[in-house]
């Protein structure tokens, strides 16, 4: 009895001592974790996790520290796993924080459990799940309700990822918009960077689908608040992301030089730090300059790297965006069968990791780039499988390429090959079944055809409400002329016309010319 009296304070006291430590070294972790350092914040944990693939100790800790421990080693696995392509990463990492969140649970901290969560939708997000990092990151917003804290801003942050990756750009332009005046509240300056080169993404993709000059002006000072409050911060990284996404502006502006200039600067950025994924991803933006530019065998070979890149890592939408873009280069410099196989490769992959949109967009490149080159059968597949995996894409710019390639189908079936029927006797069956493949074929494409009326038609009904009922604005934002439109409008579709603004008779001009 004695013993047991003289002993326990002491093992107690270093229960609490051992945990103390590693709630340190966690909160130390974490700060250079926000700053984008995951060396140093590994170096940080050394006494408890050692490297991505290796279970933390846990050994003598109490729940609370444990739950820490994990929780660092997760999002440390994320973010370490993404920058060097380490396979499995994300899943270990998922494995982790899931871990940490129950034992959070348990201990009834739930501003811990919203953190974890937030962290483990990150690595959904990362893998291409797009559904389940909306649902986790859901979940999180309903279970903190209105209160104004850090993991709430985090959670409204993601959510605006997923949709503007998921091509739900108006969805993430309202989250953004909401959760402005939040954001202006925090101190922290490495969310608040985030925050405003995610919305200045969002309004740069809406800028350059709708033709919005307005929205343009408005993602150049988004991202100059970025990059200012990602120097406040110290956040290389993320300046070197700013400095990405600026260049893949430039570059649909048409402004190669410039592109090349900031794309350089954030390719730079990221050798320094040793980040292979952000050099794949930073090289799958100069392929595409180069693509924009005609230079296409430089695209194909810059492609090809980040596509290898990526293949050892575990980002599935990263890699089919990768593989589309290589795909696109191969077609265009005559590697045709090289290009099909990667398109095809790219479309599955971002089927199987539940992105859809970059499975529609592989589909349609299929079509864009190798039309003359593939069966009509295979066209006509790829666009209705397109069509139903972007039905809920909100990028006009995609839809206008839905309704061309369309067309491109449809021209390919007008100059199939006729199928040869022997009149002889003996071959009978095969001419019946050659006859009923034939006006199969022909329904089909009449089917078809009705259906590129009836989306042509929705996409010019979009158009139009979405303007106001104005031709010029709603033919500006799909790409045409005003008088395009209009002629569109009094031949194709009279049913619309009712949606348009009246038209306006010109005044006479009160200057006469001679």
């Amino acid at each position: 009895m004695e013993l047991h009296k003289t002993t326990a304070p002491e093992i107690v006291s270093f229960e609490q001592s051992l945990s103390d430590e590693a709630r340190l070294r966690c909160s130390q972790a974490k700060e250079q974790e926000e700053a984008g350092n995951f060396e140093a914040a590994r170096q940080h944990l050394s006494g408890f996790w050692q490297r991505v693939g290796e279970r933390p100790v846990l050994k003598g800790l109490d729940d609370d520290a444990r739950a820490e421990v994990l929780l660092r080693a997760g999002t440390l696995t994320g973010w370490i796993g993404s920058a060097q392509q380490i396979p499995a990463s994300q899943e270990t990492a998922k494995d982790l924080i899931s871990e940490s969140a129950s034992l959070f649970e348990k201990l009834g901290s739930l501003d811990r459990v919203a953190e974890a969560r937030i962290d483990l939708g990150i690595c959904y997000w990362r893998e291409g799940a797009l559904d389940e990092a909306r649902i986790t990151l859901q979940e999180v917003l309903t279970q903190l309700g209105e209160r104004e804290t850090e993991q709430r801003l985090r959670a409204l942050l993601n959510a605006a990822v997923v949709e503007k990756v998921s091509v739900r750009y108006r969805d993430a332009l309202q989250i953004h918009k909401t959760a402005a005046p939040l954001f202006e509240k925090s101190a922290n300056h490495a969310l608040r960077g985030k925050f405003h080169n995610e919305y200045a993404t969002v309004l740069k993709n809406i800028g350059l689908a709708e033709h919005r000059e307005d929205y343009i002006d408005n993602a150049l000072v988004e991202y100059a608040a970025a990059s200012f409050h990602f120097e406040e911060a110290g956040h290389q990284r993320f300046l070197g992301v700013v400095e990405n996404n600026l260049g893949f502006l430039f570059v649909h502006l048409g402004r190669f030089r410039d592109a090349h200039e900031h794309l350089g600067r954030a390719r730079a950025v990221a050798v320094a730090l040793k980040d292979q994924g952000l050099v794949a991803q930073f090289d799958d933006s100069r392929a595409k300059a180069f693509l924009g530019e005609g230079r296409n065998a430089e695209a194909e070979a810059i492609a090809r790297a980040s596509v290898r890149s990526l293949e050892q890592g575990g980002e599935q939408s990263l890699l089919a965006g990768a593989l589309i873009t290589h795909g696109t280069a191969l077609a265009r410099v005559d590697s045709t069968d090289a290009g099909l196989n990667q398109l095809r490769r790219g479309m599955t992959i971002a089927e199987q990791a539940g992105d859809p949109d970059s499975a529609g967009i592989a589909a349609l490149t299929i079509i864009e780039e190798l039309h003359p080159f593939v069966s009509h059968r295979e066209l006509r597949d790829h666009y209705l499988h397109a069509e139903s995996l972007l039905a809920r894409s909100q990028h006009l710019g995609v839809r206008t390429r839905l309704g061309e390639c369309a067309r491109k189908v449809l021209v390919s079936e007008t100059h199939a090959a006729p199928q040869v029927v022997s009149t002889s006797v003996a071959d009978a069956q095969p001419q019946n079944a050659a006859s009923l493949t034939a006006r199969g074929e022909a329904s089909a494409a009449a089917s078809l055809e009705e259906q590129v009326l009836n989306f042509e038609g929705e996409l010019i009904r979009q158009a139009l409400e979405t303007s106001g009922g104005s031709v010029t604005r709603a033919a500006r934002s799909l790409g045409i002329t005003h008088q395009g439109l209009a002629f569109i409008l009094n031949g194709r579709h009279k049913s619309l016309l009712s949606i348009r603004t009246p038209v306006k008779r010109r005044r006479r001009s009160i200057i006469r010319y001679r």
